[in-house]
């Protein structure tokens, strides 16, 4: 059953999301767990006349180069990464459970300078014009699946499905969504439980469409997420004014199971936590000046996905507040530019 889904997936991924033409190349990156997975597109990419390329990061040997190998060398690419990227035509990720919100496996500290090689991947692939994706399953471990009451297997099985949603479909909904955010300055009013949260939009906004096309390329996002699919829009800080009531939201140290937060002209003046108290005091901890600022504004788009499962930005209607943390409301109502997007937690 798992092998067939994987290899529905891998198809609709090599078809859909990257456009994968006979003669193209394709790297195929993945970590232990992604190994059947990886294995279904390489086949699949041989099928259509591609030349895949697999290569694995391995867990265990990636844990002892974080805690023993020199720090000069820790997150570093090398040139013969640099070269797979520069002749590679397509590009598919399957990442590994250290690298996901919430795992005990590294330490923050370790997490950001095993990855500093984040900015110049992206210019490297950006100059190669690849089109990439990043399976998000891969990030789904013990510790994150504990955290949320589930099996590994159903967590990973749920955004799987969840990747065989009609993308096309969302990338219509996702340009009628953004059509008010565009505007600079359109004015944003977010309620739910009672509660008003108002905001001005700004500068750039990201699609997640689950298609890597030449828009995508020209932007700089040259990795779209699989499952897709939501919209991202910039919040002018400064704006924020009111009071918001957040669902249960996964954070790097667990799961805070309410929140509230009220802004006053874009600084936080109380946010208390009747469940998670420990959890807000940790975030607090590393968090700039102590306290959340509210930078983006994120509406979902997929139908199949569920809440619960490890990517609550994705639900259709789910509406997610970038804070230094990713806070999540399930039912709330947004307008934006007086037209309302999301209406008791469905889109409009």
């Amino acid at each position: 059953m798992r092998t067939e889904l994987y290899s529905q997936v891998a198809k609709k991924v090599l078809k859909d999301s990257l456009h994968l033409k006979k003669g193209e190349t394709l790297t195929v990156e993945t970590w232990n767990n992604g190994l059947p997975f990886a294995r279904e597109v390489v086949k699949e990419a041989r099928r259509i006349g591609c030349i895949p390329i697999t290569l694995l990061e391995d867990e265990e040997a990636f844990l002892d180069g974080v805690r023993n190998a020199s720090r000069e060398i820790v997150g570093l690419m090398g040139k013969q990464e640099y070269a797979m990227l520069s002749g590679s035509d397509g590009y598919v990720f399957i990442p590994g459970p250290p690298l996901g919100t919430y795992n005990r496996k590294i330490t923050r500290q370790e997490y950001i300078d095993s990855t500093r090689y984040n900015d110049s991947w992206y210019k490297a692939a950006k100059k190669a014009d690849l089109r990439g994706v990043r399976l998000t399953f891969g990030y789904v471990g013990r510790d994150i699946a504990r955290l949320l009451g589930r099996s590994v297997e159903d967590v990973v099985e749920h955004q799987l499905r969840g990747s065989l949603v009609s993308f096309e479909k969302i990338a219509r909904k996702a340009k009628e969504i953004a059509k008010p955010m565009e505007e600079e300055g359109a004015y944003a009013t977010l309620a739910s439980d009672g509660m008003k949260l108002n905001f001005e939009l700004k500068g750039g906004l990201e699609i997640q469409d689950g298609i890597t096309d030449r828009e995508d390329l020209e932007a700089g996002n040259n990795v779209c997420y699989i499952p897709p699919g939501y919209v991202e829009k910039e919040v002018r800080p400064s704006s924020v004014s009111g009071r918001v009531k957040l669902s249960p939201s996964l954070t790097r140290f667990g799961r805070l199971e309410d929140a509230t937060l009220e802004f006053e002209d874009g600084k936080i003046v109380t946010w208390t936590s009747r469940a998670s108290p420990g959890v807000l005091t940790k975030l607090a901890e590393v968090l700039p000046q102590r306290s959340p600022k509210l930078a983006a504004l994120v509406v979902g788009l997929n139908p199949t996905m569920k809440f619960g499962f490890g990517q609550d930005r994705f639900p259709a209607g789910s509406v997610s507040l970038l804070l230094g943390f990713t806070g999540i409301l399930r039912r709330a109502n947004l307008e934006v530019g007086g037209k309302t997007v999301v209406k008791d937690g469905r889109l409009s």
